[in-house]
């Protein structure tokens, strides 16, 4: 596969591209990204679905800037999608032919099942794994739904509800009774037999709904991929939405570009959590793009990513550590420790994950600055540790990471995500067994040259043909647990 691929999605409302760039095999970065809110549906609801002339010449212009922008990254590999507008209008014919002719870039007109399916498999295999999740990606023409179980993706399906269909079908007469009606009909197409537990949310309007119960509810992590929140807080949101006026809808976080159509979305949401047992809402910041781009990458891996392969990972990895053996040395060393004292230090045994992967990224902060290690190894970790991880995952291995060799944990940070870590005890004592192992490595060994074990019940021995010296000293200087003792 090409190592710079840009993905083009030409939805009803936006017209998006992004430029993924490979780092190895099968990891990934997003290099760039740009949208244009061309609506090239405007006004093809009221004629027939029939695409209009200056809509169809705003998609042009940003597909021809997008082309530039392309080629000034060197990409040597294109995927461009259509969707339901597109896919509708009779007329689409027209737009493919001009934008082949003119641009030489070949549009590929996408059904609803398998629009349906490249969302679900980006939220697969780049959310942390759900079980009887349905994918609801809402669009400006479409409304796209998938039943995701780990990697198995099902009951793919498209229903014409989409924000700018139903705005200029019903709302801009402010037929809301009408609009329901037309919703829950097409609702009534799904498969009785399906019973989602989770909705993932897909799509501009419930990407902004999260966002500003986000905002709204001062949540510690800026980051909108992954996090979760339950249906209350969504349909209590809703209420407000569609009570507020336009002034009031600014209030409530709504972004001023999707202020006309954000009441047609919300109503299409309203009525999927009215039909469905739905306890939880995940979010998801990947979708259709990321989807015609994971199913290019893993296409000879059965659209799966290796067993305990992680890309976000891989890419700090590849991207941020120059010394891939130290980085292994420290993994291990760390869950060595980690199984010999956990139960002594009263450690849960799920924090294993979180503490090996802060060992392995530790050292990615010193590519950027020796003597603020910590600091850049902490910021990479929590915002480009993007795909797979839930937030409190991601957050624990950061803290771990920041505190590292420190004294100890800062009141500021502990209180800000107090919600998303576990007890200041339990990241003390996982931030000091990563702090030991980096002692133990201080004088950098081709191969581990010592043996650790537990003497007692809280004194870790360590056996070597070598002194140990540098080690010996730093460990010295830690702030180890009062109940806990190494011996040389």
């Amino acid at each position: 596969m090409a190592q710079r691929v840009c993905v083009i999605d030409i939805g009803s409302n936006s017209v998006r591209m992004v430029i993924y760039e490979k780092t190895s095999r099968f990891s990934f970065h997003i290099l760039h990204e740009a949208k244009s809110k061309v609506r090239i549906s405007q006004n093809s609801y009221q004629n027939n679905n029939n695409l209009q002339a200056e809509p169809m010449q705003r998609a042009f212009n940003a597909l021809e800037e997008f082309l530039s922008i392309s080629k000034s990254f060197k990409v040597r590999k294109m995927l461009c999608v259509a969707t339901s507008a597109v896919r509708d209008a009779p007329n689409k014919q027209e737009f493919i032919s001009n934008v082949s002719q003119k641009l030489k870039l070949k549009i590929k007109v996408i059904d609803g099942a398998k629009e349906a399916y490249f969302g679900a498999l980006a939220c697969a295999n780049l959310l942390p794994k759900q079980s009887n999740a349905l994918s609801v990606d809402i669009g400006g023409g479409s409304t796209e739904f998938a039943l995701i179980d780990e990697y198995n993706i099902s009951h793919t399906l498209s229903l014409a509800l989409g924000t700018v269909r139903i705005q200029e079908l019903y709302l801009k007469d402010n037929l809301f009774d009408e609009a329901r009606k037309y919703i829950d009909k097409q609702l009534a197409t799904i498969n009785d037999s399906i019973n989602p537990s989770q909705l993932i949310a897909i799509g501009g309007t419930l990407r902004a709904l999260s966002n500003a119960i986000m905002q709204e509810s001062s949540y510690p992590l800026t980051k909108l991929h992954a996090f979760e929140y339950d249906t209350e807080q969504l349909l209590a949101y809703i209420k407000k939405i569609l009570k507020a006026d336009t002034k009031e809808l600014a209030l409530l976080h709504i972004d001023e570009n999707r202020l006309d159509i954000i009441k047609s979305g919300v109503l299409i949401v309203e009525r999927i959590l009215l039909k469905f047992n739905i306890k939880k809402i995940i979010t998801s910041g990947v979708g259709v793009r990321e989807g015609v781009y994971v199913a290019d990458l893993l296409r000879h891996s059965k659209g799966r990513f290796p067993l305990n392969y992680n890309p976000s990972m891989r890419y700090i990895l590849d991207r941020y550590v120059d010394d891939s053996r130290y980085s292994n040395q420290l993994n291990k060393i760390t869950k060595n420790l980690f199984d010999l004292t956990h139960s002594s230090l009263d450690i849960s045994k799920k924090h294993r994950k979180a503490l090996s992967i802060a060992a392995k990224l530790y050292p990615a902060g010193a590519s950027i600055h020796l003597y603020s290690q910590n600091k850049h190894s902490y910021y990479l970790i929590q915002t480009a540790l993007e795909y797979g991880y839930t937030h409190k995952e991601i957050i624990l291995i950061a803290t771990i990471v920041k505190y590292a060799t420190k004294k100890s944990l800062s009141n500021k940070h502990m209180k800000k995500y107090k919600e998303l870590l576990p007890s200041e005890k339990t990241v003390q004592k996982l931030s000091m067994l990563l702090s030991i192992a980096i002692a133990l490595l201080s004088h950098r060994p081709r191969n581990i040259d010592f043996k650790l074990s537990m003497q007692e019940k809280n004194t870790l021995l360590v056996e070597s043909p070598k002194n140990l010296y540098l080690a010996q000293d730093r460990i010295k200087k830690l702030s180890l647990n009062k109940d806990f003792k190494i011996k040389f």
